[in-house]
């Protein structure tokens, strides 16, 4: 490899590096989820769940995704895990 060719690899990992980190802070900033919507988000998505099967995934895995991604549209941070 030539320097030409390690110069724009080292140019693509620092732009990755710097958006993961720029995404890290971001999703600190978001706000935390209160219990009662992380409690409605949980049965919305459950009765999904019902009517369209979880894709072949866990409940509890389809649970977390579905949850986290409603989470995410209405802004707040994602959860690491349900309880």
């Amino acid at each position: 490899m030539n320097s030409q060719t390690i110069e724009n690899m080292m140019k693509k990992v620092l732009l990755t590096l710097g958006l993961l980190l720029t995404t890290a802070v971001f999703a600190d900033e978001r706000p935390v989820a209160d219990k009662e919507l992380i409690a409605e988000l949980k049965q919305y998505c459950t009765e999904l769940a019902q009517e369209d099967g979880t894709d072949g995934k866990e409940l509890s895995v389809y649970l977390l995704e579905c949850i986290n991604e409603e989470l995410d549209s209405e802004g707040y941070q994602p959860l690491t895990k349900l309880v």
